[in-house]
């Protein structure tokens, strides 16, 4: 039990992270300080679409999960919980690639904007 309650804390944590990576910027329009910490999160957040790579905090959730006896899930947070509800055949990589693009050039133009 405990190690399920710990996979929903992990979870409900790389969902806010992952809001960050995409929004995150916005809060840069109110607060410029704020970009100390999230251009490291949006370079990871980017980084970890485009390359391919699973984040480690997937890893541990699926490692709480099989803890907890539950099965843990392949692919990817963002294909197992988020595109599973709008794309029900699965998550390709070139939609992977679109979507790190995307979060690229929202972070990018708002950071210029911060800038000037």
């Amino acid at each position: 039990m405990l190690y399920r309650f710990f996979a929903t804390a992990v979870a409900l944590a790389h969902l806010a992270f992952i809001l960050f990576v995409i929004g995150g910027a916005f809060l840069l329009l109110r607060w410029p300080r704020l970009m100390w910490v999230h251009l490291p999160a949006a370079i990871w957040g980017v980084t970890i679409e485009l390359m391919g790579w699973y984040c480690p905090l997937t890893r541990l959730e699926n490692w709480l999960l099989r803890r907890a006896g539950r099965e843990g899930y392949s692919g990817g947070f963002v294909a197992h919980y988020i595109f599973a509800l709008i794309y029900p055949q699965g998550l390709t990589r070139p939609v992977e690639i679109v979507i790190g693009l995307m979060v690229l050039v929202v972070n990018v133009s708002i950071y210029v904007r911060v800038f000037r």
